[in-house]
């Protein structure tokens, strides 16, 4: 089936009997037994509700997984995981990361025992410099958040699979439309499904994706004994978001190729991290695991006044957190997305007072360019 379809028609499960095209919001808490020892397959909605049900499979299909679980936040979904380790485990993890995992890290995993090595994965040599007896996991974000780096997954799945070392990637830039971690020999597909599988700005959502059934099994026991699930009516927000999935990348990525190949020739922006230029360390990476090189973009202006200017100037484009939806986001991540990251550490990857990041929306491209034109030239 193609992706488009699947986007569209979800998964093969139904429910209802009316002929009900939309997918029916199932908010009930418990639900009855027909008998004792009898069920309908659902007793409680904390273990299972039908709409999630339905987006779990959904998803799991979209990503090519044996079963997705689908949690109340993209945070959520990461600390579950985290969940499979044991005090004295050790997980490498990729040194640009999205300062929530960073901070998750640094706090109530480490006080529960779990040992962190952060190093850049771009290079394999580092993650094999990092291995020990203890570790049990690669943590990776391809391309990463903000600067945009990218890993090549199928190369980390074979160091992985030679050590017994579960493979995590987190896919929520790049959506499974663009790059499907699974079938290049990931273990768990994360997403922050708040972003571009929901896409509008207008509900919280996390996913987590596995190919391996017994690996489900035992991420399921925890998701059903902590309680992270996603409420029905979130998950019907995702059932109809994933719909768009194909069309709302295709135009944003469009739109960031766009606006990447602007910021090139301005003045006072000295470097723009993209993908999608072939300037970039890692494009040929990029073209290989993946088909697109998605919506997401940093870049550096000359000045650390230049970055507030634009940032107090813009009006088409929102000054805010987040990234993924139709609405073009323009983001400090110094100040918002890695603000609990020591300076020291920060500015030595290069997020600094000049770092701008852009979540690329679905508006006219003339209009994202000239909204920041006006902004950086006073146009």
């Amino acid at each position: 089936m193609d992706f488009r379809t699947a986007c569209v028609h979800g998964s093969d499960k139904r429910y209802d009997v009316t002929g009900a095209v939309s997918v029916p919001i199932f908010q009930s808490a418990t639900f009855a037994h027909p008998g004792v020892n009898r069920s309908t397959g659902f007793d409680y909605s904390r273990s299972q509700n039908p709409t999630r049900e339905y987006l779990e499979a959904a998803v799991a299909r979209l990503e090519g997984g044996t079963e997705a679980l689908a949690f109340t936040s993209g945070m959520s979904a990461v600390s579950l995981v985290m969940e499979l380790f044991s005090p004295g485990d050790h997980v490498i993890a990729s040194d640009d990361l999205y300062g929530g995992s960073i901070r998750l890290f640094s706090n109530p995993s480490s006080n529960r025992g779990i040992a962190f090595t952060y190093v850049d994965t771009c290079d394999i040599k580092n993650v094999e410099a990092a291995l020990s007896p203890a570790t049990k996991a690669i943590f990776i974000e391809t391309p990463s958040n903000p600067m945009m780096h990218v890993t090549d997954i199928s190369a980390l799945a074979g160091l992985a699979a030679a050590h017994g070392l579960v493979l995590i990637v987190d896919n929520t830039f790049m959506t499974p439309y663009l790059q499907r971690p699974l079938e290049l020999g990931a273990d768990i597909v994360i997403h922050s499904g708040t972003k571009y599988l929901g896409g509008h700005n207008d509900t919280l959502c996390g996913f987590v994706v596995v190919r391996d059934p017994a690996l489900s099994e035992r991420l399921r026991f925890l998701f059903k004994t902590i309680g992270p699930g996603l409420p029905p009516f979130d998950s019907w927000l995702l059932i109809r978001s994933l719909k768009t999935l194909a069309l709302r990348m295709d135009a944003q990525q469009s739109n960031a190729l766009a606006l990447a190949r602007w910021l090139l020739t301005q003045k006072m922006v000295d470097r723009v991290y993209y993908p999608g230029l072939q300037d970039h360390p890692q494009y040929e990476t990029q073209r290989r695991q993946a088909t697109g090189f998605g919506a997401m973009l940093s870049f550096s202006t000359d000045t650390p006044d230049t970055a507030v200017r634009i940032l107090e100037r813009v009006k088409l484009i929102l000054y805010a957190e987040s990234l993924g939806g139709v609405e073009t986001l323009i983001t400090y991540p110094m100040l918002q997305t890695h603000a609990d990251i020591p300076e020291k550490e920060r500015e030595a990857k290069g997020i600094d007072g000049r770092l701008l990041r852009l979540s690329v929306g679905v508006e006219s491209a003339v209009d994202l360019i000239d909204d920041l034109d006006a902004a950086m030239n006073g146009r």
